[in-house]
Order: structure tokens, then C-alpha cells, then sequence
């Protein structure tokens, strides 16, 4: 359930699941894009960085919001040649996408937010990603991004994979602090890492909505195993297992299935700094 190398993963399967869902990823996420861009509040004229910019949605918005230069990052190439294929038909000409680790990535210090929708749980040694990524900014500029709080406190991902777990194969617990989703749930360790790289004015404010994973049960399920924890964890069992899994897991989320869709709980946090 964890990444440990992110580059191979988002450059590999993972990067074609995305890529493949990606419109419908979208929409599933928007509500939490749009709770960060509140935190962020990005100005007209501001120069930002979209850290983990995948097919660009939320890159676009920032150019959209500001008039000013945008660059997303993303250590996907699949991903980004997908975010460049809609600057073909859009006129945003201040948009440029990079693939590249903002671990490492050269920036310059002339930005004024650094933004970044679940794209900054994966580094493997996270103070010195923020510690370069602080190199982006400006004086004075700010940091927003938004994490995955607990597995427990977001039902879209431990709904399936308790009903999944009988037919799962056993494997050690995961450090729950290992590159993956959920590393930045414990917003007291999420502090002590960004105040080791440097930042300060560091705040956290939760934020719940529900995850919209589909318009039917079926549709739901489906989307659990192409993307997320069990997506990965079942990723290569038989067949035959993952239909027993997919069984299993309709009956988790038909519980869930309200007004035409089906919406479990999530939450994450909203994180900010200077």
C-alpha cells in the first residue's frame, strides 16, 4: 500500500491507471482542489508552482486565477504529456509542465505559492524535498498542499480494503511513514518536517467531504481497484481472486450509495507555511 520508488510507479502502471481515469479523477477530486485553492488564495499576477501536477487540472486554475506564470512539475511523463496535449486548446501560453522530481528540480526562487493537490506524500526523505522546494519561492512566498489524513479517517479507502482483506495475500504492516498516500496523516511528524526544512508559519486545517467514486456500486468498485490502496495491493492477484475481491467490495460500498452516487467519507489536511 505504499510507493516506494514513485518515479517507477507514476512512469509505469500506475501512471497508465491514472492516466487512463484521468478526466474522472478530476471530478472525484475537485472538491478538495478547490478547498486548497481556497487556502492558497492566489492572487492575480502570482507566480506559482504546481508541485505533483499531474494531467494539470489544478495548473490550469492557478493560471486561470493569477494571469501570471504557472509551472507543473510531475516526475510522470505519461501524466505530463497528457497536461501538455490541453495547452493545444487552451490559451494559456504562461503554462509550462516539467517532468521532474521537485525533490531535486532546479528551482528558481521567483515564485509566490508553491501548491500541490496530493503530490507531496512520496518523497523518500522529506525534509530534504522541502528543504528544496522552499528554494522555489520568493521572500515572503507561502506554501499550501493538502494530504490524505488517516486511512481510518477516510472510508473510500479503508472501506475496501477491510472487506477485501480475507483475500488478500499476508504481508508485514507497512511503515505508515513510508513514501505512499497516506505518510503525512500524523500532522504533528508533517510539522517537524517542514519546520527541519525551513518553513515556518506552518498551519494544518482539516478538511471532510466525501470521495466520489462513482454513479453506481459497480462503477464504484471498479474504480477501488484501479486506483488507490487496494488498487495496489491487488494489482497483480488472479483473476478469479480479484473478482471475489470485487464482490466483496460492492457490498462494502453499497452502504454508501446516496442521491445516484456512491460517496464515502474522506478527509485530509489542509497544510500551509511560509
Amino acid at each position: 500500500m505504499t510507493t516506494p520508488d514513485p518515479a517507477a510507479y507514476w512512469n509505469g502502471e500506475g501512471g497508465k491507471r491514472w492516466a487512463d481515469g484521468h478526466a474522472h479523477m478530476d471530478a472525484t477530486l475537485a472538491v478538495f482542489g478547490t478547498a486548497l485553492l481556497r487556502a492558497a488564495a492566489p492572487q492575480p499576477g502570482e507566480r506559482c508552482v504546481d508541485i505533483g501536477c499531474g494531467t494539470g487540472a489544478t495548473t490550469l486554475e492557478l493560471a486561470r486565477r493569477t494571469g501570471a506564470q504557472v509551472v507543473g512539475v510531475d516526475v510522470s511523463q505519461l501524466l505530463v504529456e497528457l497536461a501538455r496535449t490541453k495547452l493545444t486548446v487552451l490559451s494559456q501560453p504562461e503554462v509550462e509542465f516539467v517532468v521532474a522530481d521537485a525533490a531535486t528540480f532546479p528551482f528558481e526562487p521567483v515564485h509566490d505559492v508553491v501548491f500541490s493537490r496530493f503530490g507531496v506524500m512520496f518523497f523518500p526523505d522529506p525534509v530534504a524535498a522541502f528543504t528544496n522546494i522552499r528554494r522555489a519561492l520568493a521572500p515572503d512566498g507561502r506554501l499550501t498542499f493538502g494530504c490524505w489524513r488517516s486511512i481510518a479517517d477516510n472510508a473510500w479507502a479503508a472501506g475496501p480494503l477491510a472487506a477485501a482483506r480475507p483475500l488478500l495475500p499476508e504481508v508485514a504492516p507497512p511503515d505508515p511513514h513510508a513514501p505512499g498516500p497516506f505518510a503525512f496523516a500524523d500532522d504533528a511528524r508533517v510539522r517537524d518536517l517542514l519546520t527541519r526544512a525551513g518553513w515556518r508559519d506552518i498551519g494544518f486545517e482539516r478538511f471532510d467531504a466525501t470521495m466520489d467514486l462513482g454513479a453506481t456500486v459497480a462503477e464504484a468498485t471498479a474504480e477501488t481497484l484501479r486506483i488507490g490502496p487496494l488498487a495496489r495491493a491487488a494489482a497483480e492477484l488472479p483473476a478469479d481472486v480479484r473478482a471475489a475481491i470485487a464482490g466483496r467490495v460492492a457490498d462494502a460500498l453499497a452502504s454508501f450509495e446516496a442521491g445516484g452516487r456512491v460517496a464515502p467519507p474522506a478527509s485530509i489536511w489542509l497544510v500551509t507555511a511560509r
